[in-house]
């Protein structure tokens, strides 16, 4: 894996440097052809050209250039035959030049295009099992049982503390029936942002329909009461910098649990523990 990470990464730095070599090129015979208004259409359309092999890949890339071939001959048999105009030798360059770098720029971003297909295709995968919510950008509660178990057999193996969570806004229900749709996805959004801004990097959140916010720590229950604080706190603060639920009450009630293998046996005993503390938080 790693000598075909290695190998990618070494035709990307040829491509990348052929595409400069292809595009310096281009310019100088650009400046050297003098035909300003021709230049600039060619050069538009073998930007477009490039799009679609960033966007699309190198089979419609080909074939796009292949069309811009294609319309170049046309034109230039119209102006010989039609017009008794001479061939402008000095723009054949454009015959070849779009297709070069069409070529060495796929060859420069094929990894980074695959790459990116992977991570769609994960997130789909993730959306499709109801392990990721598309709203909020967050893992649901079908992958918080699943990461848990991971959680807790660390915990196991080298003595560290696990804890979790558990984050809801106070009187939802209630709040639910005041406010307009857009209300509701905006405090969803805040909530999620101040969960996530408040936690280390190595700290999952969670979020179910509820809507329930869970985060795994790897910490104690002293820990997660400090984090727990935070999330509190960051989330206040941007009600208030929100007008359209600064008059509004809202709030946020955390339950905190420790994982204690004594009294718990499963990641839904963790999780369930967090829920009945949020009953304690005033």
């Amino acid at each position: 894996m790693q000598n075909k990470n290695s190998k990618d990464r070494l035709y990307e730095d040829i491509g990348l440097l052929l595409l400069l070599l292809m595009l310096s090129i281009t310019a100088v015979l650009m400046m050297l052809s003098q035909n300003i208004v021709v230049n600039i259409i060619y050069l538009i359309i073998t930007m477009g050209i490039l799009i679609v092999t960033y966007f699309m890949g190198i089979i419609p890339s080909l074939l796009a250039n292949m069309v811009f071939i294609a319309f170049q001959t046309v034109v230039m048999l119209y102006e010989y035959f039609g017009l008794n105009h001479e061939i402008q030798w000095s723009l054949l360059f454009w015959l070849i030049m779009p297709l070069l770098i069409s070529l060495t720029m796929y060859l420069s971003t094929r990894s980074q295009i695959a790459l990116q297909k992977a991570n769609s295709d994960l997130h789909a995968a993730l959306v499709e099992r109801g392990a990721f919510d598309q709203q909020t950008n967050l893992r649901t509660m079908v992958a918080y049982v699943e990461d848990a178990g991971a959680f807790i057999e660390t915990s196991r193996r080298f003595e560290i503390p696990v804890s979790t969570l558990i984050i809801k806004i106070r009187y939802f229900n209630d709040l639910r029936r005041m406010m307009s749709d857009r209300q509701l996805q905006l405090l969803l959004q805040i909530a999620s942002e101040a969960i996530k801004s408040s936690t280390r990097d190595n700290d999952i959140t969670y979020i179910n329909e509820d809507p329930t916010w869970a985060i795994l720590l790897y910490t104690n229950a002293t820990g997660g009461r400090i984090a727990g604080q935070r999330a509190k706190d960051a989330f206040e603060k941007r009600i208030k910098e929100s007008p359209e639920l600064v008059n509004l009450a809202i709030s946020m009630v955390v339950g905190v649990s420790e994982w204690n293998a004594e009294e718990m046996s499963n990641p839904y005993d963790l999780m369930n523990d967090g829920i009945k503390e949020t009953q304690y938080d005033v």
